[in-house]
This record gives structure tokens, sequence and C-alpha cells, in this order.
């Protein structure tokens, strides 16, 4: 009955934690609400005892590191996001629980799992003081990375022993890999003219399809013949164009410039700079390519015993899987700190029905508690 008790309890903690979470709209475009975002989270972990909390700023996003007193570096190390993407729908950023989910924007990327990671450190620190166990939350995952862990780890010297960070996989498949990744902007010029009389002009949107046509051509020769099973066969480089446009704000003018935003993400052999060169050639001299991001292909190197942790509180076999996608994980690994990357089950994720699994989210809490208390 007890264990039933405190079952319930935390499975009652998790879900209130993330739905209040999910009422911020802790987006890019509101600085005051990723502010608010942390103001919450420490009027819930400035009562634990043992820990010291640090706030950073870097080109107005903000990170919150709690570490115990005296300890600079933990063996452990809780890592997630606060920042969650901006919806067309301004009013969207609410939740309700149905059918054992939670279901709302920026539930299972990543709101969930912060509620974990913030019960996981008062729980520990409140059972022992001390314990070597730290947490870092970021608000800036969804646009790069660079003002949040990247920041932390390379201008702080924030250090630690292994990461967890609840972003990829699932409940019993942990990330061994992710792919590379370039974010660059494609633009081309031409001269501007009345759109009735096109022969006085060059369309710069024009100029730019034919060689983006090329671009995708180009990478669908890596696809396979056969209908892709994302768990085994996506380990090749793909690109997607993600947004395209003029500097038009009449429909009555031919375009001057036009540019084209792509997403290239690319496993080894392949490299930033190999990717770099292939989309320059295919795109053509006329053609600027501005890198926007980049990332190198990373291995995570997880610890054998969180997938002995995982597989005693699932009850499953362990599935060691390539992630398409790509994490803050990769700034951890530049500093040789292994990464564990699992998550609870989640689903629809940067829709306004995204969704994370309540029990699944109970799970995932032990398999960290197990994996911790046995380090």
């Amino acid at each position: 009955m007890a264990a039933t008790s405190e079952h319930e309890h935390l499975r009652g903690r998790l879900t209130s934690l993330t739905r209040d979470l999910i009422l911020i709209p802790s987006t890019e475009d509101r600085p005051s609400e990723r502010q608010r975002s942390f103001e919450f989270l420490r009027h819930h972990l400035d009562s634990t005892p043992g820990v010291r909390l640090d706030m950073f700023d870097r080109n107005g996003h903000q990170s919150l590191v709690v570490r115990p007193e005296g300890c600079v570096a933990p063996e452990i190390l809780l890592c997630g996001h606060i920042d969650v993407i901006e919806h067309s729908e301004p009013d969207c950023y609410h939740s309700r629980v149905e059918n054992g989910r939670i279901i709302g924007p920026g539930s299972g990327d990543m709101k969930g799992q912060i509620a974990i990671m913030i019960e996981l450190m008062r729980s520990i620190h409140r059972r022992s003081t001390g314990a070597s166990v730290g947490l870092a939350i970021t608000s800036d995952e969804e646009r790069g990375g660079a003002d949040g862990v990247r920041f932390l780890l390379d201008e702080i010297g924030l250090r630690c022993g292994i990461a967890i960070i609840p972003d990829g996989g699932s409940l019993n498949e942990i990330t061994t890999a992710e792919k590379g990744v370039l974010h660059a902007r494609l633009s081309h010029d031409g001269h501007e003219a009345h759109a009735a009389r096109p022969w006085l002009g060059e369309n710069a949107i024009e100029r730019l399809l034919p060689p983006l046509n090329r671009l995708m051509e180009h990478f669908r020769q890596y696809w396979p013949d056969a209908p892709i099973d994302p768990r085994v066969d996506h380990w090749f480089p793909t690109c997607s164009i993600t947004m395209c446009e003029s500097e038009n704000t009449t429909v009555n003018r031919i375009p001057s410039s036009a540019s084209a935003v792509i997403d290239v993400r690319f496993p080894p052999p392949h490299s930033v700079e190999s990717i770099l060169a292939d989309v320059a050639e295919v795109m053509g001299e006329d053609c600027e390519v501005e890198p926007l991001m980049t990332a190198a292909p990373t291995d995570l190197a997880p610890d054998p015993r969180f997938c002995e942790a995982t597989a005693a509180e699932t009850g499953l076999s362990v599935v060691m899987s390539r992630a398409s996608g790509g994490s803050d994980g990769r700034f951890f690994r530049t500093h040789d700190i292994p990464v564990n990357l699992s998550r609870p089950l989640v689903g629809n994720l940067h829709a306004i029905d995204e969704w994370i699994d309540i029990e699944s989210m109970v799970t995932y809490y032990h398999i960290c508690k197990r994996y911790i208390e046995g380090h």
C-alpha cells in the first residue's frame, strides 16, 4: 500500500510540474517567459539542502546550474533545456491529460523531462546531502545550444563524469550516435523589375530554384531504393529545404534577391567540411552558401550500467540505436564526457498536440534513480 501511495504521489507531482511548465511559453521570441521558467524552477529547487544554484547569461539566454556545495564537477550531471518552439497559435501553450498522456506543446521536448530531473534532484539531495549529482538547464537548445551547453562547457568550464540527457531515444532505446548537422542559407541575386514586364528583370527566385532542385537530387542518391525503416536504415545523408523567401512585400515586383534555408543531416564518414563542399559545388559559384549552424557526427559512449538500469526497470531488452537528429550531447563529447541519451515515451514532437506518457515518466525517474544510486 505504501509503495502504491508513493507511486501515485510521484505520478501526481510529475504531472503537475509538467503542466505548470507548459503554461509558460518559453520560446525564443519570449525572453521574459524563459526567465519566468527559470524563476519557477528556482522556487522548486532553492529549498533543496546542500546544493548551490548558479545562473548564467549568454546573449540573453539564461542557464541554471545546480551542484552540491563545494563540488565543481559532479560525477553525474542531469541536463535539459527549457526552451520550446514557437507555434503560430499564441494561446496554444496549455495542456490536457488524456489516455494516460500529458498533451500540450513542449510536453515531450522537454518539459516532462525537466519535471523528472527537478524531482530527482530534490529527492536525491534530501536523502543524501552532498551526493555527487548536478543539474544544468539551458534555454537555447532549439536554436543550436551555442549560448547554453556549449557556453557552460567551453567558457564557464562546467564538467562532470557523465551526462544524462533525456532528449532522444525512447524508454528502452538508448542512443549511441547522432548524425552531424548543417543549417545553411543559400542566396541568389537577380535584377528587380515590374512583374508585368519580366523581360526587364532577372528573377532571383527563378535563379535559385534550379540549383535547389539539383541539390535535392544530389542527396536523393543516398536514399535506399526500398521503403525506409527509420529504426534501421536511416543512416545516410539527408537534406530538407525548411525556408524559402525573397525580400518582396508586394506581388507585382520581380525580386532582386532570394534565399532558402536547408537542414542537412549526415553520418560518418561525411564531415561538416565535405558536406559544405558538396552543397557549394552543386549550387554553383553564383550562389552564396552561408553556414548558420554546424555539428560533427557524434558517438555518445553511453554507460553500460545505464543500460542495465533501463532493462531492470522496464523489464524489456534495451535497444541501442543511432539518431537522425542531434542533441546537446555533442558538446559534452568534445570534452570526452560520456552521454546517456534516452527518454520517456513521447510523440508528435514540435506539434501542438505533442505528448508524453505519464507512466513512462515514472519509469524513467526510477531508471535514473537506480543508475545514480548504483553509480
